[in-house]
């Protein structure tokens, strides 16, 4: 599994609001990088790791939400949950199809046939499932959602006051009216 990255310049003097633009900016650029490949099924680990990466980039969206303009947010929310389904459904396969495979290894030799039977449908819904994940993966959809987030941190940025990561200022303070309400769900 992919280690998740560290955010760069956290600390208790930041406010809320730019913490929030932090954290969503590393979780954003985790699973843009984790996309290339994701649809190649040699390489099982690569959807594993985009998984993960679009799991942390839900979850640190749900624990700022006070921080984001909740049409914006809910909209992000909905479409990162999209790609964790889709990225889900290609990695139930693979981890079956490689569960088998080991499995069907240790098994006495007839025994053999009818797994690698089960194994062929696990890998017609593996090609079925990929096909699924080619929308949510696609170059330009990827560049879109990953342009929303960057919204969502500058707008949580803003409304704490904050500058740039570059230049690392903020005022210390949470915002005082949250820029969205309620609850991620």
């Amino acid at each position: 599994m992919a280690k998740a990255r560290e955010i760069p310049g956290l600390s208790t003097d930041l406010a809320y609001g730019e913490v929030a633009a932090r954290v969503l900016e590393v979780r954003c650029r985790e699973l843009m990088d984790h996309s290339a490949n994701v649809l190649d099924v040699t390489h099982i680990e690569g959807v594993h790791d985009m998984r993960v990466a679009s799991r942390r980039l839900r979850a640190a969206i749900e624990v700022f939400w006070p921080c984001f303009p909740k049409k914006g947010a809910k909209a992000v929310l909905s479409e990162v949950k999209g790609l964790a389904d889709a990225l889900g459904e290609r990695r139930d396969r693979d981890v079956a199809i490689a569960m088998l495979g080991s499995f069907a290894a240790a098994m006495p030799h007839p025994d053999r046939r009818g797994i690698a039977s089960l194994i062929e449908e696990f890998e017609a819904e593996q090609l079925a499932a990929n096909d699924e994940l080619e929308g949510p993966v696609e170059p330009a959809r990827l560049e879109r959602l990953e342009a929303a987030v960057l919204e969502l941190a500058a707008a949580a940025r803003d409304a704490a006051g904050g500058s740039s990561p570059a230049g690392g200022s903020s005022n210390g303070s949470a915002p005082q009216q949250p820029a969205g309400e309620g609850e991620p769900r």
